[in-house]
């Protein structure tokens, strides 16, 4: 079965950058989406950005574009979340997903697109 672990979040300074691991066993994702969305206290989950792993190609939502940036390491079956100039705002658990490949942003933005989640880490910015 799919299992994703995510790591890296901790409490930072505004300002400042993190970066996210999810790693990824159970299959071979290359015919698969990998998201990150993250979800603040009272509020909805919200789509952060997505992966395409078999090429790289990448969206993102509007708040975290041109501050964050996602990767992956086909070697470790890892994927990245680089998440620079940090806001308050930004703070929230950050969970990974993974959904069959989907060919829109708008597939790729809807969390009941993917079928497997981490448990989530926490990412708190302080202001």
């Amino acid at each position: 079965q799919v299992q994703l672990v995510e790591s890296g979040g901790e409490l930072v300074q505004a300002g400042g950058s993190l970066r996210l691991s999810c790693a990824a066993s159970g299959r071979s994702f290359v015919s698969y989406h990998m998201g990150w969305f993250r979800q603040a206290p009272g509020k909805e989950r919200e789509f952060v950005g997505a992966i395409k792993w078999s090429s790289g190609s990448t969206y993102y939502a509007t708040s975290v574009q041109g501050r964050f940036t996602m990767s992956r390491d086909n070697a470790k079956n890892t994927v990245y979340l680089q998440m620079n100039s940090l806001k308050p705002e930004d703070t929230a658990i950050y969970y990974c997903a993974a959904g069959i490949l989907c060919s829109s942003y708008g597939c790729a933005a809807n969390s009941r697109h993917y079928s497997s989640w981490g448990q989530g880490t926490q990412v708190t910015v302080s202001s």
